[in-house]
């Protein structure tokens, strides 16, 4: 009986799937292979001009500032995210912390932008202070460049990478640490050989919550980096909205689908191949570190 009724429990999600997801992104495959209309939009005609398009110096500069934006800014998040989770996972006041954490997600985003303009803008409370110290007279110019984007973004999407790397911390048995140290490895080797590892699952899904959004950021660049700092987000947005080329528009939401995709694969392939043991991955044989010399033995004595 209950198998029977699985497809009519499925229906209501499928349903949402087909009409939110796999309807909008079949329109915008079709899209990328029509014609540019005369006063735009797309004419019923196959072409492959939106594609040929895409090999463009200028498109790829911004698809190369994009990468590299998203890289560093995913990069800096998890960084700072690292250290978070774990403080997060080994404290007592676990709910309180989690909530300061959730906090930010109950302003509204483009607050959330706005209040860091008012910061970093030239007469924001940034170049206040400076001028207030008499560091600097005309202020200094802290938005609208690639280091503005970057750090905003950050900012924005580090939640984002907190909470999946403190779920898989505070699931990590931290004896492990301590029998790592007593085989006589460092501080940091026990975080690099033990932690890491078995964390793996937590560092993949934070990169993949934070580099996908970041790929496609559009409202943070338009405003926060200006036209110095235009990301592909950016572009799609300028053709259907200004130029209204939407084959093309259409072809550069594939390349960044197709891209996201990629990476949602890795992720995949990530999670099965996940350690199994701590032990085994962590580099800790025969009573000993991997590599290390000096080490203790099970027995005590010097390795």
């Amino acid at each position: 009986m209950r198998r029977q009724l699985g497809p009519i429990y499925a229906a209501p999600q499928t349903a949402w799937l087909l009409f939110f997801f796999a309807a909008p992104l079949a329109i915008i495959v079709v899209y990328s292979f029509m014609q540019k209309g005369l006063y735009g939009g797309v004419e019923k005609a196959f072409s492959l001009e939106a594609y040929r398009d895409l090999v463009n110096r200028d498109l790829l500069r911004v698809a190369l500032r994009t990468l590299l934006v998203a890289l560093a800014a995913t990069a800096l998040t998890l960084v700072v995210a690292l250290p978070c989770g774990f403080s997060i996972a080994r404290s007592r006041n676990q709910p309180l912390r989690l909530f300061l954490i959730i906090v930010p997600f109950w302003t509204n985003f483009l607050v959330r932008i706005y209040a860091w303009i008012s910061i970093l803008g030239n007469e924001g409370f940034l170049n206040d202070i400076l001028r207030g110290l008499g560091l600097s007279r005309n202020g200094v110019q802290f938005l609208y460049n690639e280091w503005a984007v970057i750090l905003v973004l950050v900012y924005m999407y580090l939640p984002y990478a907190i909470l999946p790397l403190f779920t898989s911390i505070d699931k990590f048995d931290f004896t492990l640490l301590e029998a790592a140290r007593d085989l006589g490895a460092s501080r940091l080797e026990a975080y690099r050989l033990v932690l890491l590892p078995n964390i793996k699952g937590g560092l993949v899904t934070a990169i993949l919550f934070t580099f996908i959004p970041i790929f496609g950021a559009y409202a943070i660049p338009l405003l926060v980096g200006g036209k110095d700092a235009y990301m592909l987000g950016n572009i799609i947005a300028d053709q259907v909205t200004k130029t209204r080329n939407w084959p093309l528009a259409s072809a550069i939401s594939m390349a960044v689908t197709v891209l996201t995709g990629l990476a949602a694969i890795a992720f995949l392939f990530s999670s099965r191949k996940a350690p199994a043991a701590v032990v085994e991955e962590s580099g800790i044989v025969d009573g000993g570190i991997a590599g290390g010399g000096g080490v203790a033995s099970p027995a005590g004595s010097a390795a």
